[in-house]
């Protein structure tokens, strides 16, 4: 089995810059909730922040692809994980007394299923069949 070394470094810069974005996102989030806002309000609040930005750091960085073509995809993947994300802390927060807790919980998972999310369908390579390159 091949090791493909580029899918690979990909997935280790995804990291690096799921970090900062994530640090970004959790912080307008945080601050939203400690200033009293809705779960729901505060985390629509730490997506929207981050969107602008993460598309720098996700395509530029990672993807390596920062073509604004992309940025309808983009901002559909991230509403997608909004979706979930949302669904997920309603879940877990019945759980526990704490929404800045059950958002720790998540982040890992979430950010697994955005790295799928944005490597399937916002910076997925196009193949071109051999009857289209002639």
């Amino acid at each position: 089995m091949a090791v493909d070394f580029s899918t690979r470094g990909r997935f280790m810069r995804f990291l690096v810059a799921g970090g900062v974005n994530t640090l970004f996102g959790f912080a307008v989030y945080s601050m939203c909730i400690l200033a009293g806002m809705a779960v729901w309000l505060a985390l629509l609040a730490g997506t929207l922040a981050g969107i602008v930005f993460n598309f720098f750091t996700t395509g530029g960085y990672v993807f390596r692809e920062l073509s604004i073509s992309r940025f309808p995809r983009f901002v559909m993947a991230y509403l997608f994980v909004y979706g979930v994300n949302y669904l997920l802390l309603e879940l877990i927060s019945s759980w526990l007394s704490s929404k800045i807790v059950s958002q720790a919980i998540i982040t890992l998972p979430l950010a697994l299923l955005s790295y799928f999310v944005m490597a399937r369908f916002v910076y997925f390579q196009r193949t071109v069949s051999s009857t289209q390159k002639k």
